[in-house]
This record gives structure tokens, C-alpha cells and sequence, in this order.
């Protein structure tokens, strides 16, 4: 009876392979569809004036039906870069939400 071998580099490969899947995040069940369209600010129109918590921007996110989001904070540097698909959110120095805008 012949027994294979197995060559001396696949343990620690299969335990790091094993090790990244373990460490990979689930979206929570409760979470919101990811959009499937173009982003729409005025869906979100409700937000503005409340605090941007994370539960007010996902919502936000997800009503607008954008795939992405940004909170944009007073004088804070951002990419000029079009993503049609993005939601971008200004806040104001208390963290009230003051705008929406695609792009």
C-alpha cells in the first residue's frame, strides 16, 4: 500500500488561507439591499438637518440608492473624482447633515 505525501509547504499555506477566511466581516442580516441604480440625493432630502449617526447615513445610502457613501466633514480634503453611484453627505462642525449631493 503506497501513501502520498504531501509537500511540506501546504499546512502553513492552508492554516493562512484558513486564518483570512476566519477573519472576513458578514454584512449584518437587518442591512439594507445594496442599491441597484444611479444615485437619487433628493430621496434622502429627510436627513438633512439630523446628525449624520451611521444609522442615519445608511439609510440615507440605501434610499438614495447609491452603492457607496461619504460623509464630508467642514474643510475636509476629498477626491474630485465622479462616482455616479455615490452618495456624498456635508456635514456641518456639530455633525448635522447640511447637504447631499451625487457624485
Amino acid at each position: 500500500m503506497s501513501r502520498a505525501v504531501i509537500h511540506p509547504a501546504i499546512l502553513p499555506v492552508s492554516v493562512l488561507l484558513l486564518s483570512m477566511v476566519a477573519c472576513t466581516t458578514m454584512p449584518p442580516v437587518d442591512a439594507p439591499p445594496m442599491a441597484d441604480g444611479p444615485c437619487v440625493a433628493d430621496a434622502a432630502s429627510w436627513s438633512i438637518g439630523r446628525a449624520a449617526t451611521p444609522e442615519v447615513v445608511e439609510r440615507a445610502r440605501a434610499e438614495s440608492h447609491s452603492t457607496d457613501v461619504r460623509v464630508i466633514e467642514p474643510g475636509q480634503p476629498v477626491t474630485m473624482d465622479f462616482n455616479p453611484d455615490r452618495l456624498n453627505i456635508s456635514v456641518n462642525e456639530r455633525g448635522a447633515i447640511t447637504g447631499l449631493k451625487c457624485g
